[in-house]
């Protein structure tokens, strides 16, 4: 009888870790396991301090982003690369300590440096996010949380954002509201029925070329890094003029 209660015993742990992760998959998309970081928050509880960042988006609070948002550490920030990706974060302490049982999506739009009060974005994986995007899954009297991420698409609303700044010999693109993995990779444009010419980037989501492009109708090839290619034709006419923000394709 003793061996029949000790496997049954076993069976129920077995059935409890199994339901566990099922669970930990149904919250990771596609199964990716979430994993460990740190969050805190930024920017005033209107998030006006988030407004400007080292992704190149000048003014975040008047795009899609809204007021979602984070400063990445170094190591997820990986130099930029990560600008406009999309992440989904939950709060992983317990209630007494400031969670909220919540799961909220942010977008990469600026960097927590290094040497940040408090050592948090320190060589390690850290959320700074803006007030109002903390305060969804920890009161904001926390002041810094444990919380699980894992890397999500980024759902997007309407087409890709190409804001053309610069001038005649220095075209600089910025681009944001990218779908699918948001980040973005390798830029080419073209004026009017041209060659494809391939984009540097300047910094953050701001991509540059040399080449005089005046006056000629601008299309774009834009690249993610999940490899996918999304091509805007004709996004901007002829008589486009430097300042102006055009909508393209989407993923």
């Amino acid at each position: 009888m003793a061996a029949g209660l000790a496997a049954g015993g076993r069976m129920a742990q077995l059935w409890i870790v199994g339901l566990l992760m099922m669970l930990q998959a149904l919250w990771s998309p596609m199964g990716v396991a979430a994993l460990p970081a740190h969050a805190t928050f930024y920017g005033g509880s209107d998030a006006s301090g988030t407004n400007n960042g080292a992704c190149g988006y000048s003014n975040v609070l008047s795009t899609p982003f809204g007021t979602m948002t984070a400063a990445l550490s170094s190591p997820l920030f990986n130099e930029g690369l990560s600008c406009g990706s999309c992440y989904k974060v939950r709060c992983s302490g317990s209630s007494t300590g400031g969670c909220i049982d919540n799961e909220i999506m942010v977008t990469a739009t600026n960097l927590c440096p290094h040497g940040s009060e408090g050592g948090w974005c320190d060589g390690k994986p850290h959320f700074d996010m803006s007030q109002p995007a903390f305060s969804q899954i920890a009161k904001p009297v926390a002041g810094v949380v444990e919380v699980e991420y894992t890397k999500v698409p980024c759902p997007r609303k309407g087409g890709m954002q190409f804001t053309v700044m610069g001038h005649t010999y220095f075209l600089q693109v910025l681009i944001f509201n990218v779908g699918g993995s948001g980040d973005v990779t390798a830029v080419k444009v073209r004026g009017g029925n041209g060659e494809w010419i391939a984009m540097t980037r300047s910094w953050g989501q701001l991509w540059q070329t040399g080449k005089v492009l005046d006056g000629q109708a601008l299309s774009f090839q834009v690249t993610t890094s999940n490899g996918k290619t999304c091509v805007s034709n004709y996004v901007a006419g002829s008589h486009w003029k430097y300042g102006q923000t055009f909508e393209g394709s989407q993923y």
